[in-house]
């Protein structure tokens, strides 16, 4: 692990004497008129570029509500040293900004599927839906028929632009799945979950059979040209993957026998298919045309678990920037959408520590990004697609750490020597969630759903009941395993539920490129592709609507 993160989190995680705390900026009236100042001619000086893209980038932090985003940027400049509030993300920077409302059509609180089909469609549906409209019934496959939603990504290969997914969770998952896939149900990933005589196929299949299906429609084009991530067992049959397609331990989940790693490399001339970061690593963009990479069987590892050339792995900054080197090579141009998909999952976990390492992680691959393409033919977005029930609180001072337990000011406004308590006596953290399995309530008995670990991390002990003093048990965990202290600490959630939920809050858009001063106020979240769109002016017929 990263030297700076085990620094922060045991030298400051619980501390309570504030003269540890990172020394604050010279902050004097003068600077903040200045500063104040200086962000209006900034806003009156910012480029509106007025011509047509040749590329889009589509960003998505899974689960990345506001408070995830205050929370990483603290978390980020904190790990530099600083009081980490003044701090910004790589995407806060740019210079236009806008919040976009996330429900679905059936839903006050959104999931990933509905809402990544609006922004990558145009069109709002029903919760677990992929690139479906909501007059499908969900489940049912028949109905599918006929209500396909043409995607961006399926425009952009009719216009003979290159195109590609990048994302931290399975590929198959809803976010990635929602740009080349059509389904009624998000988890028919595999073909072993799929109904008795289904006319839609699983999402893996979709993705290696894009250029046959769209030939059965009158298209002749060549599939994405990148789909990196995780998601191996969707690939592979039942039983032992051939250890060159396979890591060890691997297991497939087909049950039709089709090895579609083995159907991509023989689809295409200059193919390649990856499952390491050695691999990975080896691949040269100049001499490859169609790159399929798969890391894990199902999601990546947290960015918080990743250990360097033990991670077995690419981070998300170098699947980005390998992405961009494969698919700048079309002159027409390229669609590419990249997702950070574990920040999501490490919220539903209860576990902020993991969420805020993969937040920063998707803020360093943008930034890389952003320094490697040309900006006046580049179009990128940036935003979640719903927010979580992720909680900042507690009046904190300045520079306390955004890990750690609450210490306040006293009535002078100066910090205190002690931790802020509740009415139990007991000190409590900064973040925390609404709902979650971080629920300690007041009986020594949990319910069923408590007695193991969630499924998004990996196994340690049930929680106890009642809210122990964080303050003696972070002592105790760090003493004994410094990096458990970070890694398993559950912040509390006010109600019991296995799996933290999704917040039904708007969430962030930011912007920067060709057409990118159009984005402004609360837009509902479909204006996101047709933003897009726009920026692209490609003139492509929608096929599922043609007569």
């Amino acid at each position: 692990m990263n030297s700076r993160y085990l620094l922060l989190g045991f030298s400051l995680l619980f501390c309570v004497n504030a003269k540890t705390a990172p020394d604050l900026p010279n902050e004097s009236p003068e600077y903040w008129r200045e500063s104040g100042k200086a962000a209006i001619l900034d806003a009156l000086n910012a480029p509106r570029i007025e011509k047509k893209a040749k590329n889009v980038i589509l960003f998505i932090g899974d689960g990345m509500g506001i408070s995830t985003v205050t929370a990483s940027r603290i978390l980020d400049g904190q790990l530099e040293g600083r009081a980490g509030e003044e701090n910004l993300l790589s995407f806060e920077k740019f210079p236009y900004t806008a919040l976009a409302k996330t429900y679905n059509t059936n839903q006050q609180t959104p999931d990933s599927a509905g809402t990544m089909t609006a922004m990558v469609t145009g069109v709002k549906t029903k919760a677990g839906f992929i690139s479906v409209n909501q007059r499908v019934g969900r489940g049912d496959a028949e109905s599918t028929v006929g209500n396909e939603l043409f995607t961006l990504l399926e425009k952009a290969e009719i216009a003979g632009k290159s195109t590609g997914v990048v994302s931290t969770a399975r590929i198959t998952h809803a976010t990635p799945a929602s740009c080349y896939a059509h389904s009624p149900e998000r988890n028919w990933e595999v073909n072993s979950v799929l109904p008795e005589s289904s006319p839609v196929k699983d999402i893996a299949a979709q993705l290696i059979d894009f250029p046959k299906d769209w030939k059965a429609r009158g298209y002749n084009l060549d599939g994405l040209e990148v789909a990196i991530g995780g998601g191996r067992a969707s690939f592979f049959p039942k039983g032992e993957i051939d250890e060159e397609f396979s890591r060890e331990g691997d297991e497939g989940a087909r049950t039709d026998g089709r090895n579609l790693a083995k159907e991509w490399i023989d689809g295409y001339k200059k193919s390649a298919y990856v499952h390491d970061a050695e691999s990975f690593s080896k691949i040269n963009p100049k001499k490859i045309d169609h790159l399929l990479g798969l890391f894990e069987s199902s999601h990546m590892e947290y960015e918080a678990d990743r250990e360097g050339d033990d991670a077995g792995e690419p981070s998300l900054t170098e699947m980005s920037i390998k992405a961009v080197d494969i698919l700048q090579r079309n002159k027409k141009g390229y669609f590419l959408m990249i997702e950070a998909g574990r920040i999501d999952h490490a919220h539903h976990a209860g576990n902020a520590y993991r969420a805020l390492r993969d937040a920063i992680e998707f803020s360093e691959a943008i930034q890389a990004v952003v320094d490697k393409v040309n900006l006046e033919e580049t179009l990128i977005v940036v935003t979640a697609d719903h927010s979580h029930v992720f909680t900042m609180a507690g009046y904190p001072i300045r520079g306390n750490n955004i890990l750690g337990a609450v210490v306040g000011n006293d009535w002078k406004g100066e910090p205190k020597d002690d931790f802020s308590r509740d009415l139990l006596g007991k000190p409590y953290t900064t973040l925390g969630y609404a709902n979650g399995p971080g629920y300690l309530g007041a009986s020594d008995s949990q319910p069923e759903g408590f007695k193991t670990f969630p499924h998004h991390m990996k196994q340690v002990e049930p929680n106890r009941g009642g809210r122990p003093d964080i303050a003696e048990e972070f002592e105790l965990s760090i003493e004994q395993n410094k990096r458990r202290a970070l890694l398993y600490h559950l912040q509390d959630s006010c109600i019991p539920l296995g799996s933290e939920t999704h917040g039904g809050e708007d969430v962030g858009v930011w912007a920067i490129g060709p057409y990118a001063h159009l984005l402004h106020g609360t837009i509902e979240q479909h204006v996101i592709y047709h933003l897009m769109d726009f920026a692209l002016g490609l003139e492509v017929a929608d096929p599922f609507t043609a007569e």
